[in-house]
């Protein structure tokens, strides 16, 4: 059996690189709770290693009430200074700030669009970008996308969405796909699918 080609970052230093990238990176969501999910990692993430944030992926799931932006946004100080000493997370009290800062700043959003990932998904128009890179080298750390999408957030009060960690949020949510054209991910995450609530399923022409 021909062995399965995958983006070369996937053997990385963690054994969670495999899963992740086999399972997460790059599907389409239109699921907002995950969409909270990957904002409150990728932001955690700035200024550390990827891996870092995937070994304490399931300590933030249990930290964060399940990624719940609206239980998450009633955290008050006492809640702050509990997980600023749980060792499942990243204790950076900037951080653990800007994600409850961040989870009140998503509710608005939802309120005013409908849905975080009607806001979000305006800003590629509707449609995965595909992209058809044969090198890691070409891949871009940020597009006029992410751009537009990290000064409207910060103009709407978010924290720690900086043009980089944007475009990794869109990477990972599927908003761009990123897979080299040799992995075999690629096919699959252009394909017109959408995770939510945890299940693939495909989407109706429009």
């Amino acid at each position: 059996m021909k062995k399965q080609e995958r983006c070369p970052w996937a053997y990385g230093a963690s054994p969670l690189y495999i899963p992740y990238h086999d399972s997460d990176w790059g599907v389409q969501t239109r699921d907002d709770r995950r969409q909270f999910e990957f904002l409150t990692l990728e932001s955690a993430q700035a200024g550390l290693s990827w891996s870092t944030i995937l070994n304490k992926r399931e300590g933030y799931r249990k930290a964060f009430a399940g990624f719940d932006p609206k239980k998450v946004a009633r955290f008050n100080a006492k809640k702050i200074a509990a997980l600023l000493k749980n060792p499942g997370i990243v204790r950076n009290r900037l951080k653990v700030n800007a994600a409850v800062n961040n989870a009140k700043r998503f509710l608005e959003v939802q309120k005013e669009f409908g849905s975080f990932s009607k806001y979000i998904w305006s800003f590629v128009g509707g449609k995965q970008k595909v992209n058809r890179w044969k090198k890691l080298s070409q891949l871009p750390a940020t597009s006029k996308e992410s751009d537009a999408l990290s000064a409207d957030l910060k103009k709407r009060g978010f924290m720690f969405v900086g043009r980089v960690i944007v475009y990794a949020h869109l990477q990972a949510t599927g908003l761009v796909n990123d897979h080299l054209v040799t992995c075999f991910r690629h096919k699959a995450c252009s394909a017109n699918r959408q995770i939510v609530h945890g299940q693939r399923r495909r989407l109706r022409s429009s």
